[in-house]
């Protein structure tokens, strides 16, 4: 599963043989639905910090977090292959490196894309009541959290709906910055000015909008011949999101500069009202507004199923494993999911969820890698892998220091915190619980 998908979960009947998709995508379905999947709210949220960080060298780090995402997405694309199952790098991890680093990438995953839930949210409250963005995403988290509840997720038609409505929004940017006389060249000064720190700070934020790439590496049951079309339908998506988030940054740019960007809430939105052309302004609000409502839909779907397979081996509390009896969902862990994301909207700002969603998202797809690695294949795939790994922890680390300090440290206490049950079982087992719990420390599920 990745990060934005969603599976039915509920158990296998008697000994029916599972069910086989049908391979009915080609190159182009997969490429769409990557597209999808990638060109989405994090574009309308992420370039105010990244020029924050690095001025107008944040094209520069557009560049470097494409390069890592496409080690990222073609690890991931090799292990989907392998493990076709719920989890993502939570089943791969386990499998290829061991329980902790397993445990590491689900937990990694569960507290970053709660992160990114947030910031979801806030982009909407941004784009819709900019001087009070809190309520209207706090109140968009729990509507959607209802709907996942009752089992209603999004679909690929969605996705490709989606899609439209963002480029018809970007596309607006695009021409009401370069067109409504707002444009000059001396707003794109300032390259360096962040130095190297600052270009990788700024690709470490702009991962963010990338966010959904691994959405084609999963797709190896439904894809026509997918040994062949998976590989060339990572670099088309990942190459036409990389163009067309550069047009969109260097046309914000030229229409308003660094400055005004990084101190912007709904930066897309400040360059479309600059000009004369700021009719379109609402245009990039309303896209803004779609975008992100529809990835914070299937970001908690995503989250749910994730907590529900770490749950299933006691990773996490094990009541968060039950699946609805007449919705067929986690629905325990989507509440606790939704009221935990409805907490962070109310305690953090939007550039602070975005940190931190990229650092611990970095840690994860670094686990992907570190997995990937360890798969026999041909020595480029590996060398891939090895650079995924090394590109994910530089931008990891060189993030603002906040978000480095509060991510590690709450990976760290989920990982204290897992050592501390684990321990807890054992004692258990010792004084003659049975035999459930042994398994359960073993890593075989409760």
């Amino acid at each position: 599963m990745d990060e934005h998908g969603a599976r039915d979960d509920s158990p296998p009947r008697g000994d029916a043989p599972p069910a086989i998709l049908a391979r009915r995508l080609g190159l182009g379905d997969a490429v769409a639905l990557g597209l999808g999947s990638m060109i989405g709210a994090g574009v309308f949220a992420a370039f105010g910090p990244a020029a924050a960080a690095a001025g107008s060298g944040l094209l520069i780090g557009l560049v470097i977090a494409a390069m890592v995402a496409y080690a990222n997405a073609t690890s991931s694309a090799r292990l989907a292959a392998v493990y076709p199952e719920s989890g993502g790098t939570y089943v791969y991890g386990r499998e290829r490196l061991g329980p902790f680093w397993g445990f590491l990438a689900g937990w990694a995953f569960v507290i970053g894309k709660t992160a990114s839930c947030a910031a979801m949210a806030l982009t909407f409250g941004s784009y819709v009541l900019p001087d009070h963005p809190r309520p209207p995403a706090a109140a968009a988290t729990l509507v959607l959290a209802a709907v996942n509840y009752f089992g209603v997720t999004k679909t690929a038609r969605l996705t490709r709906i989606l899609l439209v409505v963002v480029l018809v929004a970007l596309a607006a940017v695009v021409v009401a910055a370069t067109a409504g006389g707002a444009a000059d060249p001396a707003h794109l000064t300032g390259w360096t000015d962040g130095g190297w720190y600052g270009v990788l700070q700024a690709a470490g934020l702009l991962f963010f909008a990338f966010a959904g790439y691994a959405r084609i590496a999963t797709l190896g049951e439904e894809v026509r011949d997918p040994e062949r079309t998976i590989p060339r339908a990572v670099p088309i998506a990942l190459g036409i999101a990389v163009a067309v988030y550069a047009v969109v940054g260097f046309s914000a740019l030229l229409a308003v500069g660094p400055q005004v960007l990084a101190h912007s809430p709904a930066p897309l939105a400040a360059a479309a009202s600059a000009g004369t052309l700021d009719v379109l302004e609402p245009a990039v609000r309303i896209g803004g507004a779609l975008a992100s409502l529809g990835v914070l839909l299937s970001l908690l779907a995503g989250i749910g199923r994730t907590s529900l397979a770490m749950a299933r081996r006691s990773d996490l509390p094990p009541w968060l494993a039950a699946v609805h009896p007449r919705y067929r969902v986690p629905h325990r862990a989507e509440v606790a999911v939704g009221l935990l994301v409805v907490g962070v909207v109310l305690l953090t700002d939007l550039r602070g969820a975005i940190g931190f969603s990229s650092f611990t998202v970095l840690l994860y797809y670094a686990v992907a890698n570190a997995s990937a690695w360890t798969l026999p294949g041909r020595r480029a795939a590996r060398l891939l892998a090895a650079g995924g790994v090394a590109g994910c922890l530089l931008l990891a680390l060189t993030l603002p220091v906040s978000s480095v300090l509060v991510g590690a440290g709450i990976v760290a206490v989920g990982a204290l915190g897992r050592a501390a049950w684990r321990v807890h079982l054992k004692v258990r087992a010792r004084s003659g619980d049975g035999t459930v719990i042994t398994s359960s420390i073993n890593g075989e599920g409760t």
